[in-house]
């Protein structure tokens, strides 16, 4: 696990707000949705994982560090 700053932190959470589409770029994990799937941000969490509802029903976080993903439509 990676130890994030208080400042990228906060980055994180104001790029990617509750409310805000992404797309599944890469994850390292068996039980991953299909990559290009998109979902909708919960939030960040304290170690920097954003919170993702993805649109196929899974609720695996992105993993700072670990897993990418991009915004394809702000929150409002």
């Amino acid at each position: 696990m990676r130890v994030i700053s208080k400042e990228r932190l906060q980055a994180l959470r104001e790029r990617f707000k509750p409310g805000t589409r992404v797309e599944l770029l890469k994850m390292d994990d068996v039980q991953a949705p299909p990559i290009g799937t998109k979902g909708t941000v919960i939030g960040v969490d304290d170690i920097g994982s954003i919170m993702v509802h993805w649109d196929n029903g899974s609720g695996l976080s992105v993993a700072y560090g670990e897993d990418e993903c991009k915004v394809v439509a702000d929150h409002d």
